[in-house]
């Protein structure tokens, strides 16, 4: 009876080792949470540094605006879809090829973007007057310059990018030692060749890239221009500058192939109405030197004096009417735009967000002090690490070493 009760007791213990066990598992919480919270002072230091260095770097970087400009360009009968087919535009499919709408047109709505990405419209842009508002209080006057000087000699920039810039402008200098020309970076000093561009007009024209942008809505075929920049006034410029040429180029690639037959008919015009001149003084000279002459062959070449003249009259008739009527096709082809939105100098700056940035900071401060404080303590492991698969093994191995002491404790008594 007391070997039984040995082994009951035994038995409860071990039990009771299992459940302690469990409690006691790879993913304990309540652990984690103790470990955290005894190295509370760490947070105390780490998250105060991480929002004075977050403050110091979001206060360094410069303000920036954004206008936007919102315009639809006019689609004609012959040009404009069908329900289903704006349904199939908004997935990237053009279902009017064949048909003598759409198809036929290149500059299609949907590469506009690619238009206004192009290096041929980045380089349009750098010769823009642009102007620096002064102060009049302070007695500081407007200053006006190109696109192009104001990219490279105007845009402010935060200290730590002056600091790590520092070695590569101390490097360029030494090389320019030893160069005859240098260049003190004005547009009207330097040729700018869209084919080939210099490192330093690339670096503009990607800074042109980052802050002008187009999108076009492919439901709506509504075009949008946005234009980011530290000046407000010069970001409403751009904007508007940027939609007047896109503009242009649009209508000139609209018109183009009837520009060019109203370029034949003006061609083919003037020159019909110099020979109707000729032949009109010819006749005139004639009439006067023979007028009172009555010999036949004289007023037989009279005649075709006269004839020459009134065909070269309708000749320069028809070539005036086909002028008139390229004139009007012309002018029929010439797309309207419609303004959604015109550029407006913005009041608010749109950036950068810093207390959403110093938050940003701060959060992932607090994950890495974490993460290093329970790789410190061993629980980093044991969060993935499963318990399950040493349960089993435990259980048994408690069990029989439970009944190995039961059979020892029961030889002992015989």
């Amino acid at each position: 009876m007391s070997a039984e009760n040995h082994y009951n007791d035994q038995q409860v213990e071990n039990r009771n080792n299992e459940q302690l066990q469990k409690e006691a598992s790879p993913v304990g919480f309540m652990k984690i949470y103790k470990d955290l919270l005894k190295h509370r002072r760490l947070y105390y230091k780490v998250l105060p540094v991480t929002f004075i260095l977050a403050v110091i770097y979001t206060l360094s970087l410069p303000n920036y605006y954004c206008c936007t400009v919102k315009l639809s360009p006019e689609m004609s009968s012959s040009r404009a879809s069908s329900g289903l087919m704006s349904l199939a535009s908004s997935f990237g499919f053009n279902m009017s090829k064949g048909t003598g709408g759409m198809g036929t047109e290149a500059l299609f709505p949907t590469l506009y973007p690619d238009l206004v990405n192009s290096t041929d419209f980045k380089v349009s842009l750098f010769p823009v007057p642009v102007t620096i508002e002064g102060n009049k209080e302070k007695g500081i006057k407007d200053r006006t310059m190109p696109y192009y000087d104001y990219l490279v000699n105007e845009q402010k920039k935060p200290w730590f990018s002056v600091i790590l810039g520092a070695p590569r402008k101390l490097i360029g200098l030494a090389l320019s030692l030893f160069k005859s020309q240098s260049s003190d970076g004005s547009l009207q000093k330097e040729t700018i060749d869209p084919f080939r561009l210099t490192k330093k007009q690339a670096m503009v024209v990607k800074a042109i890239n980052k802050k002008i942008t187009c999108d076009v809505d492919k439901k709506m075929m509504v075009i949008t221009i946005k234009v980011t920049d530290q000046n407000p006034v010069i970001a409403a410029t751009m904007a508007d500058t940027v939609k007047t040429r896109l503009q242009k180029s649009i209508t000139d690639y609209r018109t183009s192939k009837v520009r060019v037959d109203m370029e034949y008919y003006e061609k083919i015009n003037a020159e019909a109405k110099i020979r109707y001149e000729e032949a009109r003084q010819k006749y005139s000279e004639f009439v006067d030197a023979n007028q009172y002459i009555i010999l036949q062959t004289v007023r037989q070449k009279q005649v075709d004096l006269e004839n020459e003249m009134q065909l070269q009259y309708n000749a320069y008739m028809q070539t005036a009417q086909q002028l008139l009527a390229a004139e009007a096709k012309v002018q029929e082809e010439t797309p309207a735009f419609t303004t959604l939105q015109s550029a407006t100098v913005p009041v608010r700056k749109a950036g950068p967000a810093r207390s959403k940035m110093c938050l940003m900071f701060l959060f992932l401060a607090f994950i890495g002090t974490s993460v290093w404080i329970l790789h410190k303590e061993g629980d980093l492991l044991s969060l993935f690490t499963s318990n399950d698969e040493e349960e089993p093994d435990t259980s048994d191995t408690t069990q029989q070493t439970a009944l190995i002491q039961t059979l020892l404790s029961l030889n002992a008594k015989k």
